[in-house]
């Protein structure tokens, strides 16, 4: 197992952005987290990336314990924040460069491997230009790349195709399913419902807790449902 979780809670004061919740990740697994705004997805893989301490729980990312490593499996992992993972007033090259040095990768290694991504990306001409000045769709696949340039064992998605136009969502999930398909553990949260089509299993979250764990086409057949979107409006339902 890439990930491994049992009883994770955590209290913010009064308010439990998670409440006892328990999920195993495989390794190459795409493993997706659905659910609306406040459902605790963004809490939950801040937690499993060690940026945030749960209130209690037992988590192994990576083989390593939350608790114990924090700083050992921020070298294992990959992470592109809900919003810009990138410092926008730094160019492309600036950020890629300053990114893969955060990672303890040699700059003889940061050159060879920086130029054949912006190859594939089709942006060399992009190379020396601010951040900033980027359309979003470029940013997103950009801080994607930069987020698995040092090869980690497992990326952690925060809502990566938010906001971004129908043609370059399904561009950047292209780009998912090869990073999973080389061997990287993806988890990727999201509040797009078709989106958990894509994924090998997902788990439905609201108001801290999971409400359902399988693959896609499981969960469809088990809730009578044509698609993920209309499972969740079943869930919905029957929790309100």
């Amino acid at each position: 197992m890439k990930i491994t979780t049992q009883n994770i809670s955590k209290s913010f004061g009064p308010i439990k952005a998670l409440d006892d919740v328990s999920f195993q990740v495989d390794h190459g697994e795409l493993f997706g987290v659905i659910g609306p705004d406040g459902a605790g997805k963004t809490t939950a893989i801040r937690i499993l990336c060690g940026l945030s301490k749960p209130t209690s729980g037992e988590i192994m990312v990576a083989g390593l314990d939350v608790y114990r490593n924090a700083n050992e499996i921020k070298k294992n992992i990959g992470y592109m924040s809900q919003k810009f993972s990138l410092y926008e007033n730094l160019t492309v090259w600036e950020n890629i460069r300053f990114f893969a040095g955060i990672y303890g990768m040699r700059l003889k290694d940061i050159k060879l491997k920086g130029r054949h991504m912006l190859e594939r990306l089709e942006i060399e001409h992009l190379r020396d230009k601010l951040i900033a000045s980027l359309p979003t769709g470029w940013r997103q696949k950009l801080a994607f790349s930069i987020a698995i340039f040092h090869e980690p064992q497992i990326v952690f998605l925060d809502e990566p195709t938010s906001g971004v136009d129908p043609v370059t969502r399904k561009q950047f999930w292209e780009m998912i399913y090869e990073t999973a398909h080389n061997g990287t553990t993806v988890f990727v949260t999201t509040h797009y419902m078709d989106e958990a089509e894509y994924c090998d299993r997902v788990t439905i979250m609201t108001d801290g807790k999971i409400i359902a764990l399988d693959t896609p086409e499981q969960l469809k057949e088990h809730y009578n449902a044509k698609s993920m979107d209309e499972v969740f409006r079943k869930l919905a339902r029957n929790i309100e």
